[in-house]
């Protein structure tokens, strides 16, 4: 379990391919990787992710095909954002991340406001009724707040998002351009009340 508070960000520095799975490779020096331990969770942009091996200042997660193919941003060279797992009697900065990707979505706006950055992103088809006004949604494991919401005629949907400067200096965010893929995971809250609804109307 995560905050969505993202700790620093590091750089995929390998991406070794098998037949069964990627085993990625990442630099962070700033990351504190003195206190984790093989077996423990890190979020890289969003994807909750085993360590199995460490040096000092990188260590080495294995990933899926199922999880490549719904995700975005996994790939050699790439910056990612990473937080480690919440501990209890941690503070709760930003809101419950299980750190698994709902879906990709795609930036249809970023515009510089001068104070603050203007990001706009199009959810696709079936995670748009989980997004709402002032609710909470994780972008590449940053925990963020809906501002704006609007229905497409395709299913999808575009919400708005306010980008404070730290989080625009000291994210990935800073990289995102119009056309960027980025990994969504809706709120758990949501998650848990479409299924209990979902069940009590079969019932």
């Amino acid at each position: 379990m995560f905050t969505g508070i993202v700790e620093t960000t590091g750089i995929i520095e390998r991406a070794d391919v098998s037949t069964t799975n990627t085993r990625l490779s990442i630099n962070s020096p700033r990351l504190g990787l003195h206190n984790v331990s093989i077996g423990d969770s890190i979020s890289v942009s969003g994807c909750c992710l085993t360590v199995v091996a460490k040096t000092p200042e990188s260590f080495m997660v294995d990933v899926s095909q199922e999880t490549l193919s719904l995700t975005c941003g996994l790939v050699q060279g790439a910056e990612v954002n990473l937080e480690k797992s919440l501990r209890f009697g941690d503070r709760l900065g930003g809101h419950l991340v299980s750190g698994h990707v709902d879906g990709v979505g795609t930036v249809t706006t970023m515009d510089d406001l001068g104070a603050s950055w203007h990001l706009q992103i199009e959810a696709p088809n079936g995670m748009a009724k989980f997004v709402a006004r002032k609710g909470s949604v994780t972008v590449n494991g940053i925990s963020l707040t809906v501002n704006n919401v609007k229905d497409l005629p395709n299913g999808n949907a575009v919400f708005d998002i306010n980008i404070i400067p730290h989080t625009f200096q000291f994210t990935t965010i800073r990289l995102l351009r119009k056309g960027s893929k980025v990994n969504l995971e809706i709120d758990l809250v949501a998650r848990y009340l479409e299924r209990m609804l979902g069940t009590s109307t079969q019932s």
